[in-house]
């Protein structure tokens, strides 16, 4: 059978593919920890929960419109005005299955091919393959541990080129924890008001996960705000990530684009999902704020673990759960079985030897890391890293 040439334009997720040999593993009866999906452990808020009991009992179960409800795109709009001090209209909205797919439409509704995006490293494993797949060009700018994993101004100017078409980053960033500041966005903007023509991609959906104050967007630059699709989501401030929803904030006509692909990929998102969507958006946030406090928690224990590991160079993450440590030091080493030349190695060895999940850096720009997440229990959180000590140990 000869398969669309479509499928050979980009891989897999990597982290979707660890936690499948994690799952694998755990089917053989080995007690796998998992630190590779981004995925909290906590269980949806109760007046969500009943605000899906309520929408399923009132007989919300039909076809949606599919840029999404209007109440919901009204209440998103209440959220950036009050979280964001931001102005959108309902037209601006497009409701989606996941950020992941508010992704695709902004990059599918935006690139053709041989157009150029930039994306500084590290990034999020799917945004260079949703690039590939609608034929563009990634750029990659690498940044750096002692640059907060920040791109700077000079090297986003040097890296723009007359084909270049969107810019496309997150902040707090998956996967290493950088938070750009208001000055730092503003130093940012100042560049793209030299080249109108660019298109930026701003990934929110860890907003809330943030451990050095308010996060800022670049949207708040009002002579860019229309030249800024911001991308967010319910999955990861709300635990809501089996519920699928995510939106986009954009100038009209971008999001009639979005909203016309999306018609004939999946159409409107789930009716439940969007009224429960409303309340999450309007109500206290008391229960995310909560989980953030949490985090915070098991961030600094992770960081302590980390530091009591030689070799293992960390950047203490200012947002999101994830810490991506580079692992070179240990390139090259033994345990007189398995040889460790790559991220790759450094992973496979920990869930084969230590039994605990993790992503290799390669899937996100940056092939000398590892991505682990801290979205998991603090008993957890201390025997994985007992484990990865132990087997460290080990390389020689």
């Amino acid at each position: 059978m000869q398969l669309s040439s479509i499928l050979n334009r980009f891989s897999e997720p990597e982290t979707l593919k660890m936690a499948k040999l994690g799952r694998e593993l755990r089917a053989k009866g080995i007690d796998v920890i998992d630190l590779s999906l981004g995925e909290p452990d906590f269980d949806t808020p109760e007046h969500i929960k009943a605000a899906a009991k309520k929408a399923i009992d009132d007989n919300w179960s039909h076809y949606t419109p599919v840029a999404g409800y209007a109440d919901l795109r009204e209440a998103i709009c209440t959220k950036f005005k009050r979280d964001n001090q931001l102005d959108y209209k309902p037209e601006n909205i497009v409701v989606s299955t996941g950020a992941k797919q508010s992704l695709a439409n902004v990059i599918l509704a935006l690139v053709d091919e041989g157009d150029e995006v930039i994306i500084p490293t590290p990034y999020w494993v799917t945004y260079s393959e949703l690039v590939k797949i609608a034929r563009g060009k990634v750029v990659e700018v690498h940044t750096s541990l002692e640059s907060g994993y920040k791109i700077s101004p000079a090297q986003l100017k040097a890296a723009i080129t007359p084909k270049t078409k969107v810019f496309l980053f997150s902040s707090p960033c998956n996967p290493s924890g950088a938070v750009y500041s208001k000055s730092e966005l503003a130093a940012l903007a100042e560049v793209f008001l030299q080249y109108p023509e660019i298109s930026i991609i701003s990934d929110e959906i860890y907003e809330y996960i943030n451990f050095v104050g308010k996060n800022e967007s670049i949207a708040q630059f009002s002579d860019l705000k229309d030249r800024v699709i911001i991308v967010n989501g319910l999955s990861k401030g709300f635990a809501m990530t089996g519920w699928r929803l995510g939106y986009i904030a954009a100038q009209v006509e971008i999001a009639k684009a979005c909203e016309k692909l999306q018609g004939q990929f999946t159409s409107g998102t789930n009716s439940i999902a969007q009224k429960s969507a409303v309340v999450a958006l309007t109500a206290d946030l008391t229960p995310s704020y909560a989980m953030v406090k949490e985090f915070a928690e098991r961030r600094k224990k992770t960081m302590e673990l980390v530091r009591g590991i030689p070799g293992l160079k960390c950047f203490e993450p200012e947002g999101a759960f994830y810490i991506f440590p580079d692992v070179s030091y240990y390139f090259g080493k033994s345990d007189g079985v398995n040889k460790i030349q790559n991220s790759a190695d450094f992973s496979m060895y920990l869930l084969n030897t230590a039994h605990v999940s993790s992503v290799m850096g390669d899937a996100f720009g940056e092939p000398a890391c590892v991505r682990f997440s801290f979205a998991n229990s603090l008993p957890n959180i201390e025997k994985a890293w007992a484990r990865i000590r132990e087997a460290l140990a080990k390389l020689k």
